[in-house]
C-alpha cells in the first residue's frame, strides 16, 4: 500500500512551489546528453514528458521532436495545418516558442489560439476533426503542450495525427527514434528561425478554438435540459487550459454555474497537496480535490478537470468525490438510456484495468465490450467509425459520440464528462453518486484498488512479455482461475503485462515505464478484505512467474 503524506489534502506551502524562474532557465541552458537513457526523448502513452531540471525535458527535446514531426509529415504527405497548443504548465509556453521556430522554418501552416493562451487537450481534436471531415488530402494534425496532471516543474509534448486522437506506437516510435538521431548529431538538420520572425511569417494562422468547441458542445451534451433544470454546479478548472471556456460556455447556455476558481498560476500553489505531498493536478485523487470535495453541499453538483482539461472528477453532495470507476460505469447506464439515436450495435469501449462494473452495466444493457490495452490510441478508430458509444479508461479519461452517434473527440475530453454530470443530474434528479448506488444494488458493489510492488529493469521487460503458461497459480484468494489475459478480448492487442481473472475478483500486472517498479490494479465483488487478498496473491503470483523468467534466461 502506498504510505500517504501526513500533509496530503492541505494547501501547498511556500516551500512546496517550484522556482518557476530556475526552472525556464533550466529549459534553455542545460543540454540533454543523448547517452543517457534519461535524458533521450522517449514517448509514453502520453507522449515525451519530464523535467528540465533533469535534463528531460529541454529545448533541445523539443526542437528535435518538432524537425521529427515535420519530416513525419513530409513522410505521410500530411500537407494542412498543424493544430497547436498549450496548457498552463510553466514550461509549455516555452515549449511552444521552440516548437514555432522549428514549425515555420520548415513552411509548416499552424494555427495558433485566437481568444486565449491556453488551449484544452479536447478542443485540438475537435478541431483536427472538424478541419478534417469530408476531407481526402490537405489533413490537419496536432501538436499538444501538456505533461497532463503531472506536478508544476514537468513539461510534456504529444503528438496526435489526422486522426485527432494519440499517435500510435509506430508513430511515435518513428518520431523518438528521429528525434534522439538529432540529439545525437547535436542537432544537425534541425531547421529553425528566430520567434519574432516565426510569429509573423505567412504560415502562422490563429484559430479561434474556444467559440467553435463551445457552440458545438449542444450537439453530445443536452445543455436545454440543464439549462431548464436550474441546478447549481460548481467547475473547478485546477488552474489548467480550460480555464477561459468555462466562462463563456455558462453564458452561451444560460447554465446555474459557479466557477469556484479562476486562477492561472504556474506554482499551482492554491492546490492541496497529493497522497505524496507533491502538487498534482489529479482530479481523480481525493487530496488533491479537496478544496473542491469541501464545498460539495454547495452544489447539486461539482466538477474539475485537469490541467490540459482531458481528466475529469466528479463532486456529488450523496458521496464526494466519486471514483473514476464509479462515474464510468454511471456514465455508460445514463448515456445509453438516453440517445436514442445511437443504434443497437454501438458498443463500449474500456480499458483492461477497468472496473468489471463497466462489464455487468455493459451486459445489462445489452451491448457488446470492447476491451482493449492501456492507452487511449486503442479506441480512435472505433469512435470515428461510430461503433464505439462512449469509451472510457480507469484514470478519469473518457469520449463519447455526438447525440446524432458520430464522432465528437477521438481523444480523452474531460469537459463533456464533467457536463453530462451536469445533465444527468438535471434529467434524473439524482446526482451521479446516488445513480452509481442504484448500480450498486442490481450489479453489486465492487472493491478497486491499484498498488505497485518492486521490479528490476529485467523483471520489468519479462512482465511486459509475459505468457499464460508462466502464471503457476490455479487459484486466486480462495476462487478457480477462469481467465488469464496478456492480450485484450477487444483488439487483440498484448497489454503489456498479464490479467488474471476470477467468478468475483481479478488483478492485472503492468510495469511502469518510469520507475523500478510494476502496478497491480485488483477488484473484488465480494469485501475489502478479499480485495486485500487478490493483491497480496497477485504480487506472490507475479514474482513467481518473473522468477522463474529470469532462472530460465
Amino acid at each position: 500500500m502506498n504510505t500517504i503524506n501526513p500533509r496530503a489534502g492541505q494547501l501547498a506551502n511556500a516551500s512546496d512551489l517550484v522556482d518557476v524562474p530556475k526552472l525556464i532557465t533550466a529549459y534553455f541552458e542545460l543540454r540533454p546528453d543523448p547517452h543517457v537513457p534519461e535524458q533521450r526523448v522517449a514517448f509514453g502513452t502520453s507522449g515525451h514528458r519530464g523535467s528540465s531540471f533533469d535534463r528531460a525535458f529541454n529545448e533541445w527535446h523539443i526542437l528535435a521532436i518538432t524537425q521529427a514531426i515535420c519530416l513525419y509529415r513530409q513522410q505521410q504527405k500530411i500537407e494542412g495545418p498543424l493544430f497547436l497548443g498549450i496548457d498552463t504548465h510553466a514550461l509549455s509556453t516555452p515549449a511552444q516558442a521552440s516548437a514555432m521556430e522549428v514549425l515555420a522554418a520548415n513552411r509548416v501552416d499552424v494555427m495558433l489560439p485566437e481568444r486565449t493562451d491556453y488551449t484544452p487537450t479536447p478542443a485540438i481534436s475537435h478541431a483536427i476533426l472538424t478541419y478534417n471531415h469530408g476531407r481526402k488530402n490537405g489533413l490537419a494534425d496536432g501538436i499538444v503542450v501538456t505533461p497532463s496532471h503531472n506536478p508544476p516543474e514537468s513539461g510534456g509534448f504529444k503528438y496526435n495525427p489526422p486522426n485527432g486522437g494519440p499517435a500510435s506506437s509506430e508513430t511515435t516510435a518513428w518520431i523518438q527514434a528521429k528525434a534522439n538521431e538529432f540529439l545525437t548529431n547535436q542537432l544537425a538538420g534541425v531547421q529553425r528561425i528566430a520567434l519574432d520572425k516565426a510569429l509573423v511569417a505567412p504560415t502562422t494562422h490563429r484559430h479561434d478554438y474556444l467559440t467553435n468547441y463551445v457552440k458545438d458542445l449542444a450537439n453530445i451534451i443536452d445543455m436545454q435540459a440543464i439549462r431548464a433544470s436550474g441546478i447549481r454546479f460548481g467547475v473547478n478548472p485546477l488552474g489548467g487550459a480550460g480555464v477561459h471556456y468555462w466562462g463563456p460556455i455558462a453564458e452561451h447556455y444560460g447554465l446555474n454555474m459557479t466557477l469556484v476558481n479562476d486562477l492561472v498560476d504556474p506554482t499551482f500553489r492554491f492546490m492541496t497537496l497529493d497522497w505524496d505531498g507533491k502538487i498534482r493536478m489529479d482530479p481523480s485523487s481525493k487530496y488533491a480535490m479537496q478544496s473542491l470535495i469541501d464545498l460539495k453541499d454547495k452544489f447539486d453538483v461539482a466538477m474539475a478537470c485537469d490541467t490540459d482539461h482531458d481528466r475529469h472528477g466528479i463532486v456529488t453532495r450523496s458521496r464526494g468525490l466519486l471514483p473514476a470507476n464509479h462515474y464510468l460505469a454511471v456514465s455508460i447506464s445514463y448515456l445509453f438510456a438516453h440517445r436514442p439515436e445511437w443504434g443497437k450495435q454501438v458498443s463500449v469501449g474500456k480499458t483492461v484495468v477497468s472496473s468489471s462494473m463497466i462489464d455487468r452495466v455493459t451486459s445489462g444493457l445489452g451491448r457488446q465490450l470492447y476491451e482493449v490495452p492501456v492507452g487511449f490510441k486503442y479506441f480512435v478508430d472505433g469512435l470515428i467509425a461510430g461503433k464505439l458509444g462512449f469509451v472510457g479508461e480507469e484514470s478519469a479519461g473518457s469520449s463519447f459520440l455526438r447525440r446524432d452517434a458520430t464522432v465528437w473527440t477521438t481523444d480523452k475530453d474531460g469537459m463533456i464528462a464533467a457536463l453530462l454530470a451536469a445533465e444527468m443530474t438535471a434529467t434524473t434528479k439524482k446526482d451521479p453518486g446516488e445513480l452509481y448506488q442504484e448500480l450498486t444494488q442490481q450489479y453489486g458493489s465492487p472493491f478497486y484498488d491499484r498498488t505497485d510492488a518492486k521490479a528490476n529493469t529485467q523483471q520489468k521487460a519479462i512482465l511486459a512479455k509475459l505468457s499464460k503458461e508462466s502464471i503457476q497459480s490455479s487459484t486466486l484468494a480462495g476462487e478457480k482461475i477462469q481467465t488469464i489475459l496478456t492480450h485484450a478480448p477487444g483488439d487483440g492487442q498484448a497489454i503489456g503485462g498479464v490479467k488474471v481473472m476470477a467468478e468475483n475478483g481479478w488483478f492485472a500486472a503492468r510495469p511502469s515505464g518510469t520507475e523500478e517498479i510494476y502496478k497491480i490494479y485488483a477488484e473484488s465483488f465480494r469485501s475489502q478484505e478479499h480485495l486485500e487478498q487478490i493483491e497480496a496473491e497477485a504480487e506472490t503470483i507475479v514474482g513467481q512467474a518473473l522468477n522463474a523468467a529470469v532462472g530460465a534466461v
